[in-house]
């Protein structure tokens, strides 16, 4: 049924059902049954209206009526699209126009197969589009051979429909930019790595607020190391600028670039296959002059470097050509003062030293010690259409700081502020960044890049500095000390029995000189005062109602009870690497949060994801071998701060969000607050528990009721004076 441009006489032919006609207008199922029914023949004529009414079937059957193309589209026509800009000349878009605009499209789709491959189909698109307006260029020495050599030889069929396209459109640049939007459809690999649309807004205007785009005597150069189909060539304005120059290893993204450029009539663009030839005169491969004869270096500086590889699967940790080997290029290639931004997978900025620093974190550490990371701005989950499994991140990059920001990088978290604000997320990522303040302290902050003090957070100590891992979640705007005291007084009346012991916890406001310290949980494992236990794999088959109790996911959600699944001590044999716990370790699940529980009782098998934590002052306490003041820290204290709201909301991961165990942090608390506090938390918990056991004794017993009178064994009657 898919067609290129149908000629007139034709349309009547084309058939189209109520499914393609709510496809083609880009509207609901709803909306069209809603047109069909009021604007229907008879309810027309019943109500005296003139206006037509919706086009008769003219094929098909009761239950998949086939209706003209035409027809509908003339119909639509009469239907402007509320909440549309009207046109250049006062014109109101219709349902009509997007109806066509698809129709079209969709046939261009269908010739996929009959010119040979998807990426055929777009260079002999674009090529008609580059040289669809020959006459505007001033001289016909720019216009390269190669687009009127593919123009040529394309298929008619797309020849007359990337014509009709532009009469449509109104410009050869509109519907250049149409074609490339195709690519998905087309099942086009052009479209895996194509910049998503909401970093190329967000780019675009961290550039613009720089001044990327004055029409000065000064204009910038940009160089776009990567510049894939060339989504952010075009989104910078690349006329308003004086060099412009695109790096692009692969022939075919070099071409549709080119013809692209020209389509968009702009012609002043240097390509290059490698950063390298920017350095030495290059052979450009532009549709024009080419950069200035003036210089005879090339172009090997910009005032904007920008780049968003394509990164290949497999993280290349240990590789020296890794992905943050493309910023240190970009900051090689900034002029001073100049504004790079450059992608790069989030991994790159989460992964630990270690003892041997890899690749990778050598070439982090040198950005760092450099002064050339400016921010560090954490992108939005699932921002790659393609690359699901995978997060990102944008770096600000500099070539030389103001005095007031040397030694210090700015960290925003644009996940968590997209989650806030919504669609116009680019915008205020793009306001934090220039004023470096967010009025949500966790969206944004300062770090300083090498240490500051004793127990400063700087961003060398070898940790993470993905911005969900250093920035704190506090509860913005809470009173502790009232909201403690308001749910003393609730747990006081919901429990009545225990009213006086509730009535005996001390609360009072913590001197405001007095204040905390907080340390990561890193330094504690690194020091020895924390051990991680690592939760195990273990086949279900092995997993059965004898032996050790097995703590996982699914306990620690509660979906099921702890001590209902257990582990043989003879299957779990065949797990050497399995570890068990002991009296006072605290589980561990941080996924989408962070969930702790304390062993009580030791004896359990972790399965992944869970995790342990264990503290071996504690069990020398256990063992009579080290004094109460002597214990820094304790279970149900451990449990509790870590599962507290400023470590919720630490997690990364585009698929699954988890909270790195390491990057949580700890208040630093005094031997006596800790045991104060561990009491207080255990006898909670221990009332806690009371309390689901009659709860769950409540959930049996009623459970039980209806099961029995459903079955029909049962017939309930009231006793004489129950209540």
């Amino acid at each position: 049924m898919g067609v290129g441009r149908v000629p007139d006489e034709a349309h009547t032919a084309l058939l189209v059902s109520l499914g393609e006609i709510k496809e083609l207008a880009e509207v609901g199922r709803p909306t069209v049954s809603n047109w069909r029914r009021r604007f229907a023949r008879s309810a027309v004529e019943a109500a005296g209206d003139r206006r037509p009414p919706f086009p008769d079937p003219v094929a098909g059957s009761d239950s998949k009526p086939l209706f003209q193309a035409e027809e509908v589209a003339s119909w639509l026509d009469l239907r402007p699209i509320p909440d549309m800009e009207p046109e250049e000349d006062g014109t109101h878009p219709t349902y009509g126009d997007r109806f066509r605009r698809n129709l079209r499209l969709r046939g261009l789709v269908a010739l996929r197969h009959e010119v040979g491959s998807a990426e055929r189909l777009v260079v002999d698109a674009l090529a008609v589009c580059a040289v669809a307006d020959a006459g505007s260029y001033p001289g016909p020495e720019s216009l390269p051979p190669g687009p009127l050599e593919d123009a040529e030889a394309a298929d008619p069929r797309v020849s007359a429909a990337v014509h009709e396209l532009i009469e449509e459109l109104g410009s050869p640049r509109a519907a250049a930019d149409t074609v490339l939007s195709l690519v998905e459809r087309l099942e086009s690999d052009l479209v895996t790595d194509m910049t998503p649309p909401a970093v190329v807004q967000l780019i675009s205007t961290l550039a613009r607020r720089r001044g990327t785009t004055s029409y000065g005597p000064a204009r910038p150069v940009v160089i776009n190391l990567c510049a894939g189909t060339g989504e952010l060539l075009f989104a910078l304005d690349t006329e308003g600028h004086g060099d412009v120059v695109a790096v692009e290893p692969d022939p075919l993204r070099r071409k549709i670039i080119v013809y692209r450029l020209l389509a968009h009539r702009r012609t002043a663009l240097g390509i290059c296959a490698h950063p390298t030839d920017l350095d030495a005169q290059p052979s450009w491969g532009q549709p024009g002059p080419g950069p200035d004869p003036g210089h005879p270096g090339g172009v090997p500086f910009g005032d904007v470097v920008v780049a968003d590889p394509p990164y290949a699967a497999g993280e290349r940790e240990s590789a020296e050509d890794g992905p943050l080997a493309w910023a240190l290029e970009a900051v090689h290639r900034l002029k001073p003062g100049g504004l790079g931004l450059v992608v790069v997978p989030s991994w790159t900025l989460s992964r630990p030293r270690g003892t041997a620093p890899t690749p990778n974190v050598r070439l982090r550490e040198e950005l760092l010690g450099r002064d050339a990371v400016a921010a560090v701005v954490q992108l939005p989950r699932r921002i790659h259409p393609f690359r699901t499994g995978a997060e990102h991140a944008l770096l600000v990059l500099r070539n030389g700081a103001a005095a007031e920001d040397r030694g210090r990088v700015l960290l925003v978290d644009a996940d968590r502020i997209a989650r806030r604000v919504g669609g116009e997320w680019q915008a205020y990522v793009a306001e934090v960044v220039e004023s470096g303040r967010s009025p949500v302290d966790e969206e944004a902050a300062f770090f300083p890049v090498s240490a500051g003090g004793p127990r400063s957070e700087h961003l060398l100590d070898g940790r993470s500095v993905l911005p969900a891992h250093r920035l704190a979640s506090k509860e913005h705007g809470v009173d502790h000390f009232e909201a403690t005291l308001d749910a003393r007084r609730d747990a006081a009346v919901a429990l009545p029995r225990l009213k006086e012991w509730i009535g005996g916890l001390g609360i009072a406001r913590r001197p405001e000189d007095a204040g905390v310290t907080h340390r990561k949980v890193g330094g504690y494992l690194r020091a020895g005062q924390l051990q991680v236990l690592t939760g195990h794999r273990i086949r279900e088959p092995d997993i059965g109602e004898a032996g050790l109790a097995v703590v996982g996911r699914e306990e620690m959600l509660g979906a099921l009870p702890l001590g209902q699944r257990r582990i043989a001590l003879e299957d779990l044999a065949e797990y050497p690497q399995a570890q068990t716990t002991e009296r006072g370790d605290v589980f561990l699940l941080t996924e989408h949060g962070v969930r702790t529980r304390v062993d009580d009782a030791g004896g359990c098998v972790l399965l992944a994801p869970v995790q342990g934590l264990r503290v071996p002052a504690y069990r020398k306490f256990l063992a009579g071998e080290a004094r109460p003041e002597e214990v820094w820290m304790r279970p149900h204290v451990l449990a509790g701060l870590l599962a507290a709201p400023r470590n919720q909301q630490r997690g990364s991961g585009s698929l699954v969000r988890r909270v790195s165990v390491r990057d949580m942090d700890l208040p630093g608390l005094s031997p006596e607050e800790v045991a104060e506090l561990e009491v207080i938390l255990a006898e909670t918990e221990r009332q806690r528990a009371d309390v689901r056991r009659q709860l769950d004794a409540l959930d049996t017993l009623a459970r039980r009721l209806a099961a029995g009178v459903a079955d029909g064994n049962l017939a309930l009657r009231r006793r004489p004076g129950g209540t």
